[in-house]
């Protein structure tokens, strides 16, 4: 069975993270999905976010194609929980690049071997987080 990670905040969860986990689970046969936590929000992207973590994760674990989703690490070791998954694969958004990269070197370190997949946008124009929360606000 290949397992698959995707990340993502998912504070607004609308049409182009659908796309981004449905396209995820396509490279495997179990989708895990990480939520980040409130704390890890307020950190790489500097506000609040909408939805508290639990919600966030409710709205990701309602959806029929994700086998599991659970609540990131700690901002100390974010990539803790990538070596306790120990996955086959991992996704990331076309918008997460620098996350992209920095785990492949983790991934190294800590003699990991998943591959990295990027996926590409859908409709980004329309459906990325930052323009919605402009709408909502």
């Amino acid at each position: 069975m290949k397992t698959v990670l995707a990340f993502g905040s998912f504070d607004i969860l609308h049409p182009g993270h659908l796309y981004y986990l449905e396209e995820a689970k396509r490279h495997g046969d179990k989708l895990i999905v990480i939520v980040a936590r409130d704390e890890s929000i307020r950190k790489l992207k500097g506000h609040e976010p909408k939805y508290n973590q639990h919600e966030r994760l409710e709205h990701v674990r309602a959806l029929s194609y994700v086998d599991k989703a659970v609540l990131g690490q700690s901002i100390q070791d974010p990539y803790e929980i990538v070596e306790d998954i120990n996955p086959d694969v991992i996704c990331f958004g076309y918008d997460q690049k620098t996350f992209a990269t920095d785990v492949k070197a983790e991934l190294k370190k800590r003699g990991l071997k998943a591959d990295v997949v990027t996926i590409g946008p859908f409709r980004e124009h329309e459906f990325k987080s930052s323009k919605l929360k402009e709408k909502f606000r």
